[in-house]
């Protein structure tokens, strides 16, 4: 087999286990190429992504442009003349002028089973609207948004107290095999891209804030559905007494006590709180400046008095 000089582009944590997965391989990886550092903590101080801190664990070449379309990126990419660039999440739309740099181009591994979820938060979709399976994709990178031919799937059945950190973190990791595996294909002259097809596509936008305020009118599953996939980012959120509280997973209780929406019961150890349907017993609550605690906890700090409820 014939072994590709590769550069790397990607940004979060999700992207290491591919990185780990290349290494292992037989191919040569010359270069990462990753979101330029960071304000983060208290301080504000710079911080490396993880994928710049692992290539600098090891010696690797790091670029950081602004854009991947500065002149200075773009030469230095050409002057390391790699076969493939293979991206995970690096976030940032890479122009037509640096994909057609690499002999092979660029080919991204994305979480969807693609044309479903095309965007920045396709797990996170697929959680919110009660898919049951989902998977991973690799596919030829272009000027489209995800929408190049596919070299390869794999399927992962959603379970249903996933939360999209718990699901991203197995595709990552059987993901990564993939991405490989791909690769491999395109060392040998045996990878064939097939085109998408024109049905079944759907958009998976970034989930803001507002997207993840808890609706307590929704039915428990929807109120279920919304927490999971807004964990462990951007975090789900309720106002209580006027003040923001975020949530971790819920669990929809069968047969509970008619309660409003949003409204508070505490009872025989857990945290109830009203929805369209059925209730939702709490799992985690964090107050604002608090960490995270039980919800028996938290009811028992703040005194939850009966019939109040959250905004």
């Amino acid at each position: 087999m014939t072994r590709l000089r590769l550069v790397f582009a990607g940004t979060p944590a999700v992207a290491v286990p591919a990185l780990d997965a290349i290494a292992a391989s037989g191919h040569e990886l010359v270069a990462v190429v990753t979101r330029p550092d960071a304000p983060a903590g208290r301080g504000r101080r710079l911080v490396r992504s993880p994928v710049g801190a692992w290539a600098d664990e090891r010696g690797i070449e790091v670029l950081t442009p602004a854009r991947p379309r500065e002149p200075e990126f773009l030469d230095r990419l050409r002057e390391l003349a790699p076969d493939v660039v293979p991206v995970v999440a690096y976030g940032a739309l890479v122009p037509q002028v640096a994909l057609d740099i690499p002999a092979q181009g660029w080919i991204n591994l994305h979480f969807s089973l693609l044309p479903a979820w095309r965007g920045a938060a396709p797990v996170q979709h697929a959680v919110l609207h009660g898919d049951e399976l989902t998977g991973a994709s690799v596919f030829q990178l272009e000027a489209g948004l995800d929408t190049g031919p596919v070299f390869g799937t794999l399927t992962d059945e959603i379970r249903p107290a996933d939360t999209s950190g718990d699901l991203l973190e197995r595709l990552a990791v059987s993901g990564a095999g993939l991405l490989v595996a791909v690769l491999d294909a395109i060392a040998s002259g045996a990878a064939r891209a097939e085109p998408q097809p024109a049905d079944g596509v759907s958009l998976a936008p970034k989930l803001t804030a507002e997207d993840a305020e808890v609706r307590w009118t929704d039915p428990a599953f929807a109120v279920d559905r919304r927490v999971r996939a807004c964990t462990p980012a951007p975090g789900a959120w309720t106002t209580f007494r006027s003040d923001r509280v975020k949530l971790g997973p819920v669990r929809p209780v069968a047969n509970g006590p008619d309660l409003k929406p949003g409204e508070l019961l505490v009872e025989r150890g857990q945290v109830l709180a009203g929805t369209a349907t059925t209730p939702v017993a709490l799992g985690e609550v964090r107050a604002a400046g608090k960490k995270a605690m039980p919800a028996t906890d938290w009811a028992r700090g703040v005194r939850v008095e009966a019939g109040e409820r959250f905004a």
